[in-house]
């Protein structure tokens, strides 16, 4: 019998303070109506709080996992942060969660996927329970994209809010938990999403901080077409190797990016909206806490057995899906 990564907690966390649209229509030439038929968003969640970060949202969301799952922080292997806002280069904001959280014997560290940051990250963590390196791996996704989002560029001030979430993986059995992934990359597609400057390439200067070059660089139109392929291939392939149908998938849980996206996908899939979990609305992109904020928002309706899948698309170009059978009912 193969030992399985199996998910047996999950938990989010986002900022009370809400920014609506009407609120952004007295930051930048926008409206409404114009947000909601372009993207699907309503409001989004801001971390607010003076001296605060992503891995003060990570440890919300953390601290609740530990105390719902009865797990102690002394318990925990290993952590993992998949993020593209980190509090610092270094030291990385794993270990920062884990200082914060009382975490002693746990080791950890960053993953930086964008968008895919928490299911690459989950894909990665299930290998050390697979492997039987670890007992207990904690996998975060958290971002506070309101750090590097340009308040006067309206193609992309109206998508991005904060927030964070966690699951706890365990070993379980053959037939719950991680079944299967595709993970792709393509570095050609760097060009329509980052950010210019911060990194090695053009460190951080009085010419480019003058230059708003810290800020998220989106061109919509290639990352629109290349995100709705991508995920549309990924759920098809994992699909078809697992000999999956629609009707057999219980929930499909995409990344929240943009509503249009998701209808997207679902209209030329045939897959029922309503078996798709979306609270971009409320949320906008949290960018790597989309998925994790899903699945706990809807944990209470998730059944033992369900069958999932998660897809994600982000900078890079970085896409992929995951297979998983839920491994508990509340």
């Amino acid at each position: 019998m193969n030992r399985r990564a199996v998910i047996t907690g999950v938990q989010g966390y986002v900022p009370d303070y809400v920014l609506s649209n009407k609120e952004l229509e007295g930051m930048v030439e926008t409206s409404d109506e114009w947000i909601r038929s372009r993207t699907g968003i309503k409001e989004r969640r801001i971390l607010k709080e003076p001296g605060k970060a992503t891995s003060d949202m990570g440890v919300e969301a953390v601290r609740e996992l530990l105390k719902k799952t009865n797990t102690m922080a002394s318990e925990i292997d290993l952590t993992i942060c998949g993020t593209v806002t980190p509090d610092t280069v270094f030291p990385d904001t794993a270990n920062t969660i884990n200082h914060k959280i009382g975490a002693k014997n746990a080791w950890g560290f960053d993953l930086n996927a964008a968008c895919s940051g928490f299911l690459f990250s989950l894909s990665t963590g299930a290998k050390f329970i697979e492997t039987k390196t670890c007992k207990k791996v904690i996998v975060v996704g958290a971002d506070m994209m309101s750090a590097i989002t340009d308040y006067s560029d309206r193609a992309t001030c109206v998508l991005f809010g904060d927030g964070a979430g966690a699951v706890l993986l365990e070993p379980g059995s053959d037939d719950l938990g991680i079944q299967d992934e595709v993970l792709h990359a393509d570095g050609t597609g760097r060009e329509f999403l980052h950010m210019k400057a911060g990194g090695s390439l053009r460190p951080a200067s009085l010419a480019t901080v003058q230059n708003r070059e810290h800020f998220v660089y989106q061109d919509g139109r290639p990352v629109f077409k290349a995100a709705v392929k991508g995920m549309m291939s990924s759920i098809e392939s994992i699909m078809d190797r697992n000999g999956l149908t629609i009707e057999d998938i219980d929930w499909l849980v995409p990344h929240q990016a943009n509503m249009r996206i998701i209808t997207s996908i679902s209209e030329l899939m045939k897959f029922p909206l309503e078996k798709i979990m979306i609270n971009i609305d409320r949320y906008g992109n949290t960018t790597s806490a989309t998925i994790p904020l899903c699945l706990w928002e809807w944990e209470k309706r998730l059944k033992k057995g369900d069958k999932i899948i998660l897809t994600s698309f982000g900078g890079g170009f970085t896409w992929g899906a995951i297979y998983l059978v839920w491994g508990y009912g509340i």
